[in-house]
């Protein structure tokens, strides 16, 4: 099903961009970068987080890690990543096809910084073997995505 609404809101808002679906698992950032032939940095990584009773979608380069400062000044509390289960019960996406598209309900999604130093970045699209290529701006555009620099 999750595979099935990011087919659907890609259909709905960027029919141009097709799913990539790999016979191998795309789920962690090396295999998602083996896979597609790009450097780990490259994969859109999407993380899960909870402040207070607010959840939100954070994606940031592959090789990036949240700097808790940072993000603690952006957002005013301590990010808690959320367990498996909460994950999909949230986003519907499988932890490993964790991505900003074809949510159940919307979510606060936010792009980090260090995605801009590609013009291309390949996030998971709701399965452990399925991702999209997407322009940067576009991702933000698409998902209507905050930037913000929360991550080291």
């Amino acid at each position: 099903m999750s595979l099935e609404s990011v087919r659907a809101f890609f259909s709905a808002h960027a029919p141009d961009i097709a799913i990539i679906e790999t016979e191998a698992s795309s789920s962690t950032v090396t295999l998602a970068a083996e896979a597609h032939g790009v450097e780990p940095a490259q994969i859109a990584k999407t993380i899960c987080l909870r402040v207070g009773d607010e959840a939100m979608l954070v994606v940031a380069s592959g090789t990036a890690r949240l700097d808790n400062r940072k993000f603690k000044d952006t957002f005013g509390g301590k990010g808690r990543m959320l367990g498996a289960d909460e994950v999909l019960e949230i986003t519907s996406h499988p932890v490993g096809g964790v991505c900003p598209f074809g949510l159940p309900s919307p979510l606060p999604v936010y792009c980090d910084a260090s995605l801009k130093q590609f013009a291309e970045v390949i996030p998971a699209a709701g399965s452990p073997n399925s991702a999209v290529r997407i322009q940067t701006g576009r991702l933000a555009e698409l998902t209507a995505a905050k930037w913000v620099d929360v991550c080291q």
